[in-house]
């Protein structure tokens, strides 16, 4: 028997970013335009091409869990508790009022706990391979942690796992909650994701794919999507939550609904290992994919938060994908923010999220920084919102995630009107 689809809005927001570990700072730097790169300070970076990326600055996760249970913990996880939490408060969730039966978690991460690994392998092989591993090594490492800790901690028994599809986890985890409330499966999903990859197992493997930025003259400048001397992507790390909801939830506890989740598009490019197909064919799929679930036309879309990931072939790929789908639109602004958080890789999706339901609520769309020649063949065809962010009445926004492997989530956000 085929369900009426309950509509599903967004109630809530929290994130840890290398541009503010709250909300509020986070969104006032994303509209100022601000870059979070600078040189990285978490190890000794003489030996590797890539010196710099996006650090968390000022996060301490005591404000978040007892001394003794800090160390029971990955940074990742710390990062995933601290902006669910948020996220609670900023949606007003009283669990004391909910059938917990029917409040779920669903995260995703990419890694999961690169830094643990690293870690614990080289106390290994230092401690002439005596295996005295860490009895929390395991659940330190494991993606699905950070949505088990968030549902314990709030004693939350509805559906609960974990997304893995790499730079697309947190955008796949959002559909999923998306579609799980549209079913009554759940009234309120904690989603969202996050990552804390910065470190030399992550530098040293992606230097070595020549997938990121060595500009270490202008580290807030490297991240550059769409110019024309764009060299790879700026590694980030952070977490970004969002409270999912049905309507019929939202206006029964008389909650602020930011936005609205309409359309949900997923497909895969099956072209290369972590190479985008040339003409974007998986990122074009998920993108119709999503229009025809938000039952609109491209004309309808208003700005467009791309993945835009500053490497040369990828934007590149985004850019024929979007011009299939749009055409020629002079009126249509799309930004690439990871010129400005860098790439969160797992929680890029959330964070960019969050970004488009702030763009689409606040009436703002934020800027693409430090890029200064567009690709001579698409530079005519979009507003690409260069260096400041513009005002703009933004009804409907897309969110373009993509990830190794060829994995593609788009998403549709609109303004909420009753």
């Amino acid at each position: 028997m085929i369900k009426d689809l309950k509509r599903v809005v967004v109630t809530g927001l929290g994130a840890i970013t290398p541009l503010g570990n709250s909300i509020g700072e986070f969104w006032n730097n994303i509209v100022a335009g601000k870059s979070g790169a600078a040189m990285l300070t978490k190890f000794d970076t003489t030996h590797f091409k890539t010196k710099f990326g996006c650090e968390v600055k000022g996060f301490d996760a005591e404000k978040y869990f007892d001394r003794k249970e800090v160390r029971k913990y990955d940074l990742f996880t710390h990062y995933a508790v601290a902006a669910a939490d948020e996220a609670i408060i900023n949606a007003g969730l009283d669990f004391g009022k909910l059938d917990l039966n029917k409040v779920g978690v669903i995260w995703g991460s990419g890694n999961g706990g690169i830094q643990t690994f690293q870690d614990q392998l080289e106390d290994f092989f230092k401690g002439g391979k005596i295996p005295r591993f860490n009895p929390f090594f395991i659940p330190r490492i494991i993606a699905d942690i950070p949505s088990g800790v968030i549902s314990i901690r709030h004693k939350l028994r509805g559906l609960n796992f974990s997304t893995v599809s790499a730079c697309a986890s947190s955008n796949t985890a959002i559909i999923d909650a998306c579609n799980y409330i549209r079913l009554g499966r759940a009234n309120i999903i904690i989603t969202g994701g996050s990552e804390a990859p910065i470190n030399e197992s992550s530098i040293g493997g992606f230097n070595a794919s020549r997938a990121i930025s060595t500009n270490n003259e202008n580290p807030q400048g490297a991240s550059r999507p769409f110019d024309i001397k764009r060299d790879g992507f700026v590694i980030g790390e952070g977490g970004g939550a969002l409270i999912l909801e049905s309507l019929e939830s939202a206006l029964s506890r008389g909650a602020n609904i930011l936005a609205e989740v309409v359309g949900t598009g997923m497909a895969a490019d099956a072209y290369h290992l972590t190479g985008t197909h040339p003409e974007g064919e998986g990122a074009y799929l998920g993108m119709m994919d999503a229009l025809q679930d938000a039952e609109i036309d491209a004309s309808k879309i208003d700005y467009v938060n791309a993945h835009a990931t500053s490497t040369p072939l990828g934007d590149e790929s985004e850019l024929n994908a979007i011009s299939r789908v749009f055409g020629k639109r002079k009126d249509l602004n799309i930004s690439g923010t990871k010129s400005m958080t860098g790439h969160l890789m797992g929680a890029a999706g959330a964070v960019e999220a969050i970004i488009t339901v702030k763009a689409v609520h606040e009436n703002i769309v934020p800027p693409t920084i430090n890029t200064n020649e567009i690709e001579p063949e698409f530079k005519d065809n979009f507003n690409f919102t260069l260096e400041k962010a513009q005002p703009k009445e933004i009804n409907f926004a897309m969110n373009n995630t993509f990830g190794f492997g060829g994995h593609i989530a788009t998403s549709i956000f609109k303004k909420f009107v009753g």
